[in-house]
């Protein structure tokens, strides 16, 4: 039974001190656990969809629009339910029990979409599109706002590797997911991924409740203070878009065609996940390293490094092609990204504190979708061709070398952020 905070309550302990209670690890994996179902349902969804789309009278031409339009609901929803989220503080357990009830809306809309695609009403399946899209926001930014409102700051880099984690293990996954899912009806992986992710939501209420009494929780009873971007907290979340626009191009619009053009085309389903496997192996070190030397300069090392990363593959795939050459490179590209994913992560927690979680945890997750929706367009509206796409390559090099370069002049001041270390 959730409980009222007074208002009135003694202001918040620090966290973080050498007495601090360690946070229980079930709670680390069970998130992880979360993330892993729910990148899952996104990966069987994006498989399915032009087939789906297909039935409900819809050319393959419009899909790209339907993922972008999705994207589009999360910049909006993320920030919203952010931003609840901080109001909801005052109760505890309200977050929980939303976040429980959203995601049973969200699968049982999830659920429908396969049933209600051969029924061709493409205004009934884009509406039931929209609102699995809204209510899957509650598994977003909300798991996130939980770890920085009660978890004290030292055990905080360790769980965030653990829900980056489930991201990590369901993108590595992705192309054999797809390749065993040939042919198969998708009304029972829908079924299979809906129930799986209600199932493993029902233990959120209890996750929380296990942070609460472990006594880390520190801002549980703070009444929060109203969300405001200071310079430095701007120019966090600048780098974060532009980091997370570089991935989605490196990633998902020129990896394959550099493999192919560096004469791996025959082992792409394998060559694909090369990148996710990196940034797996990498998100313990990241995590200790953001840790120890604070978010800014994590940040900062993890953009250059991913700059590095990326043009050493542009060079290996289309410079000089050497497919041997592209798999280190993609290997250090994901390690680089894990560390940028972490030290936003934590970035966002520490401008959060006092109250202000769910403000920057729901603004993170809203440019993460802001990042793949410029990604989309690119496709929709340039429509890039794969020789295109090689030549281009290297211009994630640039912009993750830019991101550093902005994490670099801030930390030239550290004042206006909440913590170098």
């Amino acid at each position: 039974m959730s409980r009222a905070v007074s208002s009135a309550a003694a202001p918040p302990a620090e966290t973080g001190g050498p007495g601090a209670p360690n946070v229980p690890g079930g709670v680390g994996l069970y998130l992880a656990g979360v993330q892993l179902l729910f990148a899952l349902g996104w990966i069987t969804y994006a498989i399915y969809l032009p087939e789906l789309a297909q039935q409900v009278g819809l050319e393959r031409r419009w899909v790209p629009w339907i993922l972008a339009l999705d994207q589009l609901v999360f910049v909006v929803t993320d920030l919203v339910v952010g931003v609840w989220g901080d109001k909801a503080a005052k109760v505890q357990g309200r977050t929980a029990h939303a976040v429980l009830l959203a995601t049973l809306v969200s699968s049982l809309a999830f659920l429908l979409l396969p049933w209600l695609a051969p029924q061709g009403s493409v205004v009934l399946f884009l509406g039931v599109t929209v609102v699995w899209a809204v209510t899957s926001s509650a598994l977003r930014a909300p798991p996130l706002t939980l770890l920085g409102r009660y978890v004290a700051k030292p055990a905080q880099p360790a769980m965030v590797a653990f829900m980056a984690l489930g991201l990590g293990l369901a993108n590595a996954a992705a192309p054999y997911i797809g390749l065993a899912l040939k042919g198969i009806d998708p009304r029972w992986p829908f079924l299979l991924s809906a129930l799986s992710l209600a199932a493993v939501t029902l233990g959120m209420v209890a996750a929380e409740r296990a942070l609460v009494r472990q006594g880390a929780a520190s801002a549980a009873g703070a009444v929060p203070a109203p969300p405001q971007v200071s310079p430095a907290s701007a120019v966090f979340l600048l780098a974060v878009v532009i980091a997370a626009a570089s991935f989605q191009v490196h990633v998902f619009l020129t990896s394959a065609p550099l493999y192919r053009a560096a004469g791996g085309a025959a082992w792409i389903s394998h060559l694909m996940p090369v990148f996710w496997v990196g940034f797996n192996l990498a998100l313990w070190p990241a995590a200790r390293w953001v840790k120890r030397a604070g978010a800014p300069l994590a940040m900062a090392q993890a953009a250059v490094a991913g700059a590095l990363a990326v043009a050493a593959a542009h060079a290996a795939g289309h410079m000089a092609p050497n497919l041997p050459g592209l798999v280190v490179a993609q290997l250090a590209a994901g390690a680089a990204w894990a560390g940028m994913l972490c030290s936003a992560f934590i970035g966002s927690l520490a401008f959060g504190k006092t109250g202000r979680e769910g403000f920057f945890n729901g603004s993170l997750q809203s440019l993460l979708a802001v990042a793949a929706l410029s990604r989309l367009l690119m496709v929709v509206l340039v429509a890039p061709t794969p020789q295109q796409l090689v030549a281009w390559a290297g211009l994630p090099a640039l912009s993750f070398a830019l991101a550093g370069l902005l994490m670099v002049a801030a930390l030239a001041s550290l004042r206006g952020w909440p913590a170098a270390r």
